[in-house]
C-alpha cells in the first residue's frame, strides 16, 4: 500500500511532492494528474519576504527567473521597492518536478471516484494508501461572498529590447474600466516579458479580444511592439469578502482549503508551508491528516479576517474606478510593512496604519456599512 497518494498536479500537490522527495525519500507515493503537465498553464509570483529563509533556499530551485526589486507607478507617482521578487513558471516546474518523479507520476490518468484512503482510475485501476490528498482547486463556486482577480496574462516575444531592469507589479495608471485595474510585466529576457492585464471586479467575466487590444495598445504607448504572442493565460480568481472557513471531510489542500492570500489571491507561500509541515509528519493516515488539515485551514482563515475586511472595503466601500486609490495610499507605507502585507503577517500596528492611511480613499458612511458586511 502507498503511503500517499496526490490527485491534482498543481501548485500545492507539486510543492509537497518536490518537498517529500527531498527530505522523505522512504515515502511511497504518486501524483495523479489528468492533464498532461504538471501545473497546467500558470506563472507563479511570490516576494522573498513571503517565505523563510530555509523554505527559499529549497524552493528556489524551482524559480524561472529572480529580480532583486520591483516598481509600482500610479498617477501620483513612482517607487521602486526593494527585496527579492521571484516567478515560477508551469513549463519549467513541470519538467524539473518530472525529472524527478519518475514513475511516481501519472500523467493523462483522471479521478473518477475518491475517498480518503482510495482513488479509482479511468483505466478502472483502483488505487489505497493509507491517505488521498486532494490538491485540485476548486471543484465549484465558493459558497461566501466575493469580487474577483481576473486577468489575461500574454507571454510576448517583442520587436525591439523592453529596456525594464525590474518587474513592474502595478502600472495603476491605466484607464480604470469600473473596476481596480493595473497592468502587471514580467521581464524574462531582453525581448520577451509577460504582460498581464489585471482587474479587481465585482464579477467573473473576460472579454478576452477586448483585453489582447488593451495589452497591444498598452505596450504601443510605451513604443513596442509585439513580434509574437508564445502563451496566453487567463483566470478569475474569487476574492473573500466574508464567509466561514471551509471544513474539509477528506484531505484537501491548497485554495479549496481556503489556503491563499484573501487580498492578493497568492497561495504558493501558503502552499511552501503546507508542503513543510506535511513532509515533516510522522505518519500519514487519513483522519488524523484531516484533523490537522481543518485546523490548519481554520486558523488560516481567522488570521485572514483583516484582509477580508480591505476586500469589503474595496469591493463595498469604493466606487468601482476609485479602487485604485486604495491601492495607490497603501503604497505609500515603508516596505517592511508592504512586505508584512504580502506575507499576510501585519502587525496590529500594522492594521491601524492601513486603516489610517486607507480612511480618506472611501467615503465614511460607505467605508462603515461595507465594514459591516452590508
Amino acid at each position: 500500500m502507498l503511503d500517499l497518494i496526490l490527485v491534482g498536479g498543481g501548485l500545492a500537490n507539486g510543492l509537497l511532492a518536490w518537498r517529500l522527495l527531498q527530505t522523505r525519500p522512504e515515502v511511497a507515493f504518486v501524483v495523479i494528474e489528468a492533464g498532461p503537465t504538471l501545473g497546467g498553464n500558470h506563472t507563479w509570483s511570490f516576494h522573498g519576504t513571503d517565505v523563510t529563509r530555509s523554505q527559499l533556499e529549497w524552493l528556489w530551485v524551482l524559480a524561472s527567473k529572480s529580480w532583486p526589486s520591483h516598481d509600482v507607478i500610479f498617477k501620483t507617482g513612482e517607487r521602486r521597492i526593494g527585496g527579492g521578487y521571484h516567478s515560477i513558471r508551469s513549463e519549467e516546474f513541470h519538467w524539473k518536478l518530472a525529472q524527478q518523479l519518475k514513475d511516481r507520476l501519472r500523467l493523462k490518468t483522471k479521478v473518477t471516484a475518491q475517498t480518503a484512503t482510495s482513488v479509482t482510475l479511468s483505466t478502472g485501476e483502483t488505487l489505497e494508501a493509507k491517505a488521498v490528498i486532494d490538491g485540485r482547486g476548486f471543484s465549484s463556486a465558493p459558497a461566501w461572498p466575493c469580487g474577483y482577480q481576473k486577468f489575461l496574462g500574454l507571454d510576448v516575444e517583442l520587436s525591439a529590447p523592453h529596456g525594464l531592469e525590474v518587474p513592474l507589479l502595478m502600472d495603476g495608471r491605466v484607464e480604470q474600466h469600473g473596476a481596480f485595474r493595473f497592468v502587471y510585466l514580467l521581464p524574462w529576457d531582453a525581448n520577451r516579458l509577460l504582460i498581464e492585464d489585471t482587474y479587481y471586479a465585482d464579477d467573473a467575466t473576460l472579454d478576452l479580444p477586448t483585453l489582447r487590444a488593451r495589452l497591444t495598445a498598452y505596450l504601443s504607448e510605451r513604443g513596442l511592439s509585439v513580434k509574437a504572442v508564445l502563451r496566453e493565460e487567463s483566470a478569475a480568481l474569487p476574492i473573500p469578502l466574508s464567509g466561514e472557513a471551509p471544513v474539509l471531510e477528506r484531505p484537501t489542500i491548497g485554495v479549496a482549503a481556503g489556503l491563499f492570500h484573501a487580498t492578493t489571491g497568492y497561495s504558493l507561500p501558503f502552499a511552501v508551508s503546507l508542503a513543510d509541515t506535511i513532509a515533516a509528519l510522522p505518519s500519514f493516515e487519513a483522519s488524523a491528516l484531516t484533523a490537522l488539515l481543518n485546523e490548519i485551514a481554520a486558523a488560516h482563515w481567522a488570521s485572514q479576517r483583516f484582509f477580508r475586511l480591505l476586500n469589503r472595503m474595496l469591493f463595498r466601500g469604493a466606487e468601482p474606478d476609485q479602487r485604485v486609490r486604495i491601492f495607490e495610499s497603501f503604497y505609500r507605507h515603508d516596505e517592511e510593512l508592504i512586505a508584512r502585507f504580502y506575507a499576510g503577517r501585519l502587525t496590529r500596528f500594522d492594521i491601524v496604519k492601513v486603516l489610517a492611511r486607507g480612511a480618506p480613499t472611501v467615503p465614511g458612511p460607505r467605508a462603515f456599512r461595507a465594514a459591516m458586511g452590508a
